[in-house]
């Protein structure tokens, strides 16, 4: 558990080192989530690859800076971040609002980016009222209010039972992420909107989503995919929105898989 200023916040972070000639990948976790949610991934990649985490500003360890944000102030700390690191030519896999931080990463530093890994995203996620209404309910009642709503959205009927202590976890993490980071989050993702940008994206992409994914369904990940050129779109039987939880293997075969054809390429 390591820490660094970075802007004007202190952001936690871990990395895990395979090798000074062994591809780096950045996970960046999801709305209401820290960086805890790739903890079943990390083991099937890290033999491998060097491994970056970190928890975004406003949640997890991280400072909670000036809300509201905009996505290019959490691309702009993930930029900072990989300098302090030295660390350029990476994979940058990111899920849901991760997914925004990585597209607004290669628009802002391209330098840094190797390849991408869009999980779970898309090139605008919801609508400016959608967004609107969320803040004012969290800000108002906290983000308890919206627990199971969002939970139905996260992970399949068969994972979300009363009894999986792995779910109640989960929802847990959800609640304890302050109220003013995540809603400053949501007003970052109000406003984000990459659909021309996607179109200029040169590197290689994967994009993937859970078949069950109740925030950005399968056909909304599509269209991101259908904007940028040449890039990969995959499906994950048995996941919803966070597969690097439910079925962590499929996840990281899908990534491992795609960055062994890039060093091929």
């Amino acid at each position: 558990m390591q820490f660094v200023h970075i802007n004007d916040i202190a952001i936690h972070y871990d990395i895990l080192r395979a090798g000074d000639d062994r591809p780096v990948i950045v996970f960046i976790n999801s709305l209401g989530t820290d960086s805890r949610i790739w903890h079943h991934v990390l083991p099937k990649l890290a033999e491998d690859y060097t491994i970056l985490t970190y928890d975004k500003r406003g949640h997890g360890l991280s400072g909670l800076g000036n809300p509201p944000y905009s996505i290019a102030d959490h691309a702009a700390d993930l930029a900072g971040l990989l300098d302090h690191l030295q660390l350029s030519q990476v994979v940058v896999c990111g899920l849901s609002v991760g997914g925004l931080i990585a597209q607004g990463l290669y628009a802002a530093r391209p330098d840094l980016v190797k390849a991408l890994v869009l999980s779970n995203t898309a090139h605008k996620i919801g609508t400016a009222e959608m967004w609107a209404a969320r803040i004012a309910t969290v800000e108002e009642k906290g983000i308890g209010s919206i627990l199971d709503a969002i939970m139905e959205r996260w992970f399949t009927e068969p994972f979300r039972k009363p009894e999986n202590a792995a779910y109640q976890g989960y929802c847990h993490m959800l609640v304890r992420q302050p109220t003013f980071g995540y809603s400053g989050t949501c007003a970052a993702i109000r406003d984000a909107d990459f659909t021309e940008a996607a179109s200029k994206i040169t590197v290689p992409v994967l994009c993937i989503v859970g078949r069950e994914d109740g925030s950005t369904p399968p056909e909304v990940v599509k269209s991101l995919a259908d904007l940028i050129p040449g890039s990969r779109y995959e499906i994950i039987e048995g996941a919803a929105h966070i597969p690097c939880v439910e079925t962590p293997a499929a996840h990281a075969a899908l990534i491992r898989g795609f960055i062994e054809q890039l060093d091929k390429e």
